[in-house]
Order: structure tokens, then C-alpha cells, then sequence
């Protein structure tokens, strides 16, 4: 393998002495895609975990102004003080450093493994082999499950019931100036209340297709609403998307008006055609992940939630005890369309 990769990236062909900072090295080059196509044949994501690990490991080569085959711990432990210190007043996340030490304690092992060649190869042409550069005198250690901020938590029940109402009446707002968006106003108001309800992280809720509802024979009157299965829950070690079903619980029966007003009304308005999203855009095409970030924004300001709030935050307040979940009744009635200068007319343009 690492013979392919080298003759491929044409390393071979060049003098030992051209390789300088902060030329693009052929043999740094080698090793990320080495490393990369490592994690490939582990089947980890590219987007997520890949992409971002490679990114990473160039930051320290271009804050040392050296290759992985010259670093010292010292110039490790320098960069990563630098990553702590450079924001003042935005201190990084114990998390964050961690994970950045894990990523780089594992490039670390590949280019020192004998399997992979990389020892050898940096000996015959630099005279000095990778070495191990964390170990537990210079890492942080993980000590406790939670080590988020202390300022991060669930939304109260007067705090969910405001960012409804703010996110409802962003509707009613839009449809008194007789403007185009009501209609994606209201979807993103019921996304939102569905977050809720069934506990969803951002890329459950955007996942979710029309045939993911479920029928709950101990709760008849739910009809389909009486559970959701949920099919990219997340991933764990490289393995696939994690599939689970959420009932709907008595708590929070009210969802089920909202998700029987949105099937029969609201998503039929976006001329959504065959595509089995169960969230459709303007562009009658699937919510994304930002869009879903944007509609929680928007109605966070209109709200004036404190900023430390998040949609993961709304998510964690299903998880409350039972007495305080918000038990909504009001639904914001779809107006009829009326022609293609309707107000509430979804703008297949954006």
C-alpha cells in the first residue's frame, strides 16, 4: 500500500533536500492519504470524522513549520497552549482539546507503526523516524461523562412555551403583511414542537421520511402518530446510522394535532410530488441540517432566550420530568391558497 501511494504521489522521484516548508511535502501528502484511506476501509464518514481529522493535522505542521517526522512533544504541547489562549475571553472547550488530542495521539500511531512503513521511510530520507508525541502527562484526561459548559442546559417549561409562541407568531406576522413565507413559517414552527416532542437530534429530524410514522395499538387515537421510527439516529465507532422508534407519549399528545395538521395540510402545499422527505423546503426538497439550525435561530431572537440556549437544549427539555413538558393545544390554521400571489403561497424560488 505504501509503496502505491508513494509512486503515485511521485515522492520517490524527488531529492531528499526539496522537501521544504511551506511547499506541499509529497511525503506529508502520502501520509494523510494514507491515513485517510486507513480510515476509509474502516468505513468511517468523510464529511464528519475524515475530512476533519486531516484538516487538523495540517495546523500543527503549519504552526511548527515542520513535518510530523521532525515534531517533539514540546512543539505539540506549544500549539495546543496556543489553541487555548489565542481567543481571549472564548476559552476552548475541554472536549474540543480533547478530541483534537485523540485525532492526533491516532495520526501519531499510524506513521509509527512498522506496519504501514513510514519509520522506515522517514530514516532513509530524513534520518529521523515519527515518534509518539501525547501520552498521558500532556493530554487531557477524561474524568467525568458530562464536560460541556456549566452554562449549557435544558429550556424551562415558561422557555419552551415562549419559543412557540415566538415561533408561531412569526407566522401570524408574516400573514398580516400579506408576505410570501407564512407557509414555511409554519412548518418551521411544527418542526420544532416535533423536536420536542420526541426528543430529536437535529439529523433524526431532518432524516425522517413520511413513512417513518408509526401506529401504536395501545394508543388507537394517535392513528399513524402514535410512534416515529427514527432511522439516522447516531453513529457509534464507525458503524452505521442507529435505528430506534419513539412513542409518542401521553405528555405530549398534543404533536399529534400538529403532525395530522402538517401531513394533511401544510407538506400537500409545498407540491412536494414523490419525494419522501417528511420536512420539505421551498424548493420541495429535504430540510437540512442548517435550515433546521436557522428556523431555531430565528425564533430564539424573536423569543430573547439567553444565547447559552441551543437546539440540542430543546431537544434535552422532552427528557424533564413529566409534570413540567409543555402541553400545547392551540394550532395555527393553514390559510386556503388562492393563486400564485397568495400570501401564503410556499415560494418555489426561495
Amino acid at each position: 500500500m505504501l509503496s502505491l501511494i508513494c509512486q503515485e504521489l511521485r515522492i520517490w522521484s524527488l531529492p531528499t533536500e526539496s522537501c521544504t516548508w511551506p511547499p506541499n511535502p509529497p511525503v506529508l501528502e502520502a501520509m494523510l492519504e494514507g491515513w485517510a484511506l486507513q480510515q476509509r476501509t474502516r468505513f468511517l464518514n468523510w464529511e464528519s470524522t475524515i475530512r476533519t481529522r486531516i484538516a487538523l493535522i495540517r495546523r500543527p505542521a503549519r504552526f511548527t513549520n515542520e513535518y510530523p517526522w521532525q515534531w517533539d512533544p514540546a512543539e505539540v504541547e506549544a500549539f495546543f497552549d496556543d489553541l487555548r489562549t489565542r481567543r481571549p475571553g472564548r476559552p476552548l472547550a475541554v472536549s474540543t482539546a480533547r478530541n483534537c488530542q485523540n485525532d492526533l495521539r491516532l495520526f501519531s500511531d499510524y506513521i509509527t507503526d512498522t506496519r504501514f512503513g513510514w519509520p522506515s521511510t522517514c530514516n532513509e530520507r530524513f534520518g529521523r523516524a515519527p515518534v509518539q508525541l501525547l501520552h498521558e502527562w500532556n493530554t487531557v484526561s477524561h474524568t467525568s461523562e458530562y464536560e460541556g459548559s456549566a452554562e449549557r442546559r435544558p429550556l424551562t417549561y415558561d422557555e419552551v412555551q415562549t419559543l412557540f409562541d415566538a415561533a408561531d407568531g412569526r407566522v401570524e406576522e408574516i400573514r398580516a403583511r400579506r408576505r410570501k413565507g407564512s407557509l414555511a413559517a409554519l412548518r418551521d414552527a411544527m418542526v420544532l414542537k416535533t423536536v420536542y416532542a420526541f426528543g430529536l437530534r437535529r439529523q433524526e429530524a431532518c432524516g425522517l421520511d413520511l413513512c417513518d410514522l408509526r401506529r401504536n395499538l395501545k394508543v388507537a387515537d394517535y392513528g399513524r402518530f402514535g410512534a416515529i421510527f427514527v432511522r439516522y439516529g447516531k453513529a457509534s465507532k464507525g458503524g452505521p446510522p442507529k435505528r430506534r422508534s419513539v412513542l409518542t407519549v401521553p405528555e405530549m399528545d398534543w404533536i399529534v394535532g400538529v403532525l395530522d395538521q402538517y401531513v394533511s395540510e401544510v407538506r400537500p402545499a409545498f407540491v412536494p410530488g414523490k419525494h419522501p422527505a417528511f420536512w420539505i423546503t421551498e424548493r420541495r426538497d429535504r430540510m437540512s441540517l442548517r435550515r433546521l439550525n436557522e428556523a431555531f435561530e430565528t425564533a430564539h431572537r424573536s423569543a430573547d432566550l439567553p444565547a447559552e440556549l441551543d437546539l440540542p437544549a430543546l431537544a434535552a427539555a422532552q427528557l424533564r420530568d413529566p409534570s413540567d413538558r409543555v402541553r400545547l393545544s392551540r394550532e395555527v390554521a393553514v390559510i386556503p391558497r388562492q393563486g400564485a400571489g397568495s400570501s401564503c403561497d410556499a415560494d418555489p424560488d426561495g
